[in-house]
């Protein structure tokens, strides 16, 4: 295996492997998950697997989840299909940085996405590294948000859309959910800004320490939290990744944050991912 690192802040490509045959050498899997630790995305071409191998392959990392909103394939439960067709122009959720479902209690873990299809040209997918976006915050903001929690919502984005009967079903399945501001790596113990486009609101920054009198609060928490949402557009953090059919991602979901590029209508795109459950932000 021959591990390639694509920038300098995050991603690195590894070739020489098959991640079928990777699947079932419990060695090959504790060395992909030291790397993805190190590396936080990790990429893969010419991987002709098959629905069960990509499913046995994100398994070693957890139990799989569904998506209550896009499709899951019928034989292969937790495997998403992420379907883009020139049919559904306005479909467009993906073009939006985020980190995948934040609006759960426990947010995946990590996500392995396949390409099946691909426009030959666009489509891109780009990610960011959201530890090294908190390291290099000005130290007195990274005391302003030390102890802040925020809300982040199901219903004001995939809800947006829905008629009101159906948003509101959509809530009261998954409640917004309240997550620290900044989050502990797990594993690796890392200081990581944990907002993202799911995010609504602070729910603990009204308070003397922030708020002068009572209409300072409304600016100086949107100010501040889009400032921290606007970090992952800051190239230095960022890696982007071409897709070809066959290739594959795989990612850290509780240190990046990912946006799908959406520069390729009318074409499809066909993605395949399995989401990995993941623990609490603490």
């Amino acid at each position: 295996m021959r591990v390639e690192p694509l920038t300098c802040a995050i991603g690195a490509e590894l070739s020489g492997l098959d991640l079928g045959a990777a699947s079932r050498d419990p060695l090959a899997m504790a060395e992909i998950r030291a790397l993805l630790l190190r590396h936080k995305v990790l990429f893969f071409r010419d991987q002709a697997i098959t629905r069960a191998e990509h499913v046995a392959f994100a398994r070693h990392f957890g139990e799989l989840e569904d998506h209550p909103v896009a499709g899951s394939d019928p034989e292969h439960p937790g495997l998403v299909r992420i379907y883009k067709s020139p049919d559904a122009p306005n479909d467009r959720y993906e073009n939006g940085w985020h980190t995948d479902a934040t609006w759960r209690d426990k947010p995946p873990f990590g996500c392995v996405l396949r390409c099946v299809e691909c426009p030959p040209v666009g489509g891109d997918t780009m990610w960011a590294n959201m530890a090294l976006a908190y390291e290099r915050l000005p130290w007195h903001l990274k005391e302003q948000i030390a102890g802040l929690r925020a809300r982040h919502s199901i219903e004001a984005t995939f809800g947006a859309a829905m008629p009101i009967e159906r948003r509101l079903a959509l809530k009261a399945q998954f409640p917004d959910a309240e997550h620290p501001v900044v989050r502990t790596h797990p594993e690796t113990g890392e200081q990581i800004l944990f907002v993202n486009a799911f995010t609504t609101h602070f729910t603990n920054f009204h308070t003397a320490a922030n708020v002068r009198c009572g209409l300072d609060y409304a600016p100086g928490a949107s100010l501040l939290l889009n400032y921290l949402v606007s970090q992952v557009q800051i190239p230095e953090y960022q890696v982007r990744w071409r897709w070809k059919p066959n290739s594959v991602a795989m990612w850290d979901n509780r240190s990046t944050q990912h946006y799908a590029v959406m520069d390729y209508p009318p074409c499809h795109r066909k993605m395949e991912r399995a989401g990995i459950v993941g623990d609490t932000p603490f």
